[in-house]
């Protein structure tokens, strides 16, 4: 045997053993498997590529590991893998290619979706020329594969500046040392772009997720295609539906609790000028609070748009969620004049589809109101779904025409 002989990835790359039910998780093309189902391991060091075995040995292909995260392994092929950052630049400029046909209308959307795009632990979205990045997972962290995904973004989209957004509180679950956000190349921090001929200022290390909400861009469209008259829109953020209406609509109130927010809706308002001058205002107030006070004092609007936060985080919340959805559209549908449309949004996962239609229709009910159903959508199709991946399925929105 010869001395120069190049180890393979069977000699090199620790392993793990599953139990079925991990197996079982594996073989639904679901790319989790959750700590309690390894049954057997080597010393794995964080974010190490790993292979994948059943109990009995069988090869079932290579994954990204954690050492601290429940989610234990994130496969990654279901094969051998040779170079993790060749793969890495690799599936980057797939995800890069796949949108080409798919989006249109802007210069923002998601370049990257996580496991959505077969790249566990990594978000990155494109804000005209910054690009905006997240790494979420140990093995996206390391040193190699970080070298890989700037390169490749940088070569592939020539950017000013590739901006990294830090969640403190992710790199903490998964042990990774501190890092501020900030350039990680270029120059550039901050950019105007466009979504369907609506202008926004992007700021790389302001708002919230990577600076805007990129999976509603094309419910911002749908909405503006059945609003009218007198619009209210309630978790407003920056102005994403609010300004998409204001060219529909004679009047657009837009409320949020987050002062920065409202005042970034207003530089947003100041990119687009109305010449018909229709109202447009931003109100400063609990949504919930809100709601309450203007269906006690009887105020009616035409359009109504509710787009609030993540109800529910977790299955422990669920419950509650289902509550406060409830709640917020029985206030909406009954301060709707009949023929109005509410155009109602759940991002929270644990809500299903069937959930949020059945929490609507008994809000609906109790409003003693009746729907239409004109349009039910999801995310942009930038964020797509992987069909085995509910995961990646988390965003609801219903387009309704209210009547008596």
């Amino acid at each position: 045997m010869s001395r120069n002989r190049a180890l393979s990835a069977e000699e090199t790359e620790p392993s793990v053993r599953l139990s079925n039910r991990g197996v079982t998780r594996l073989q639904a093309r679901h790319p989790w498997v959750y700590r309690s189902d390894i049954v057997g391991a080597d010393d794995i060091p964080p974010g190490a590529l790993v292979r994948v075995h059943d109990a009995r040995g069988k090869f079932l292909g290579t994954a990204l590991y954690s050492s601290s995260s429940q989610i234990a392994i994130r496969m990654i092929s279901h094969g051998s893998v040779a170079d993790l950052p060749a793969l890495v630049a690799e599936r980057i400029r797939a995800a890069i290619a796949y949108r080409k046909d798919l989006v249109a209308n802007t210069d923002a959307y998601r370049i990257v979706f996580s496991e959505a795009d077969f790249l566990p632990g990594l978000i990155v979205d494109r804000y005209n020329d910054v690009i905006s990045m997240q790494i979420l997972t140990q093995a996206m962290d390391a040193a190699p594969a970080r070298k890989a995904i700037v390169e490749t973004l940088r070569d592939e989209l020539q950017p000013a500046g590739i901006v990294e957004r830090v969640e403190a509180r992710i790199r903490e679950l998964e042990q990774l040392p501190p890092r501020q956000s900030g350039l990680v190349w270029g120059d550039k921090l901050s950019s105007e772009v466009t979504m369907n001929g609506v202008r926004f200022h992007y700021d790389g290390l302001e708002g919230q997720k990577t600076g805007a909400f990129l999976d509603q861009r094309e419910n911002y469209a749908a909405a503006a295609e059945y609003a009218h008259g007198e619009a209210l829109d309630a978790f407003c953020y920056q102005g994403g539906f609010a300004l998409h209406l204001a060219a529909k609509c004679s009047s657009v109130t837009g409320v949020d609790s987050s002062r920065p927010a409202l005042e970034m809706a207003e530089k947003n308002a100041a990119l687009n000028p109305r010449p018909d001058r229709h109202e447009l205002e931003w109100i400063e107030a609990n949504a919930f609070d809100l709601l309450r006070d203007y269906a006690a004092a009887n105020r009616r609007y035409d359009t109504i748009v509710l787009d609030p936060p993540a109800f529910a985080k977790s299955k422990r919340d669920l419950e509650k969620a289902l509550g406060g959805y409830k709640e917020l559209n029985l206030r909406a549908m009954k301060m709707l004049r009949p023929g109005g449309i509410l155009v109602t949004c759940s991002c929270s996962f644990h809500v299903s589809a069937a959930d949020f239609l059945k929490v609507v229709a008994a809000a609906a009910q109790d409003a003693h109101r009746s729907l239409r159903v004109v349009e039910h959508r999801g995310a942009a199709k930038d964020h797509p779904i992987l069909l085995n991946v509910p995961e990646t399925s988390y965003l609801q929105c219903l387009i309704l025409i209210v009547s008596d």
